[in-house]
């Protein structure tokens, strides 16, 4: 039995997803299937292609939903988890029992391992730091800011390298390891420890150039980095740098897509009433109430400049009517 795993590639709360489904399945359903991973991004236009689902079994977790008749489990909780209404009428009609979607949780390893315990008495529990840390990591759940952005945990010190790799397959690769190791140990594995260290140092100047470059006025951030290689950079540094800021809004290109990236601060108290979710669904993107993105075709600068400032300015005048 070979099992293909599609994963939102470059997320830790992806990773550990599938990592979990991989204990899961062989605990549950086939002790001796083969994995196979494919990471999956987020992008313009077409988001699965026709040769993604070639195991006899396909599964998705932490990504969109695909009505393809080869897809045979799907775990999301993305606000954003259906790229159509026909995707959504497909989903609700489904009888298998095996695609399940949770936007009230806040991680899909935690909701994937809700579902597991819950419908199928999965339990694993020497996989439960990996399902808190997805759980603080994906949510947003961190005691202080500090935590966050100074990466000294070494589940964050992680995320910094699985967001900020450039190789393919490398996310894929991590898998195993997720699997059978503790945290501390992969973190301190030689090639992390060396990626950490260069994307901490990258990290570090990065955050100075947000320091120069961003603007705040009436409770929104913004700034642009679109000609640098800021792809994956720390979502958490502006509200470090900026504790006033209510939402930011960031554009950013890399060589797959230009980036419209809108989240709220969770360390400010001020209301945040506004779904960041459903404002980026408007421009073909996605994701939480607190936190979304939107990609464009790298060449589509200007008009990611134009949505960004729409956005900006519709967030600007949300705070000041409340």
């Amino acid at each position: 039995m070979r099992v293909r795993v599609c994963f939102h590639d470059q997320c830790f709360d992806g990773a550990c997803s599938a990592a979990l489904f991989t204990r899961f399945y062989r605990t549950c359903i086939n002790a001796k299937a083969e994995f196979n991973y494919r990471g999956l991004a987020h992008r313009a236009g077409q988001l699965f292609e026709p040769d993604f689902f070639d195991g006899d079994e396909n599964a998705i977790v932490d990504f969109k939903y695909s009505s393809s008749d080869r897809l045979t489990w799907w775990f999301d909780h993305h606000q954003s988890a259906f790229l159509t209404p026909a995707d959504a009428e497909h989903f609700r009609r489904d009888t298998s029992g095996r695609k399940f979607y949770g936007p009230e949780f806040r991680s899909c390893t935690k909701f994937l391992a809700h579902v597991g315990s819950t419908k199928f008495g999965f339990a694993a529990s020497d996989l439960e730091e990996l399902i808190h840390w997805a759980d603080v990591i994906d949510g947003a759940q961190y005691p202080d800011i500090q935590s966050a952005v100074e990466m000294r945990d070494p589940a964050t010190q992680l995320t910094l390298v699985i967001e900020g790799t450039r190789s393919k397959g490398f996310v894929a690769g991590l898998i195993p390891e997720l699997l059978s190791k503790p945290l501390h140990q992969i973190a301190a594995l030689p090639h992390i420890r060396q990626a950490f260290e260069q994307f901490y140092q990258q990290h570090l100047k990065f955050t100075e150039r947000i320091r120069t470059r961003a603007e705040l006025k009436d409770g929104v951030l913004f700034f642009d980095v679109s000609d640098q290689d800021a792809e994956g950079y720390n979502k958490f540094a502006p509200y470090y740098l900026f504790p006033d800021a209510v939402y930011c809004v960031a554009v950013s290109r890399s060589r797959e897509r230009t980036k419209i990236a809108v989240g709220s601060n969770p360390w400010n108290p001020t209301p945040k009433t506004t779904n960041l979710a459903t404002i980026s669904e408007r421009f073909g993107g996605g994701g939480h109430a607190k936190v979304a993105a939107i990609s464009l075709p790298p060449g589509d600068l200007e008009r990611a400049q134009q949505i960004a400032r729409e956005i900006v300015r519709e967030l600007r005048a949300s705070l000041q009517e409340n």
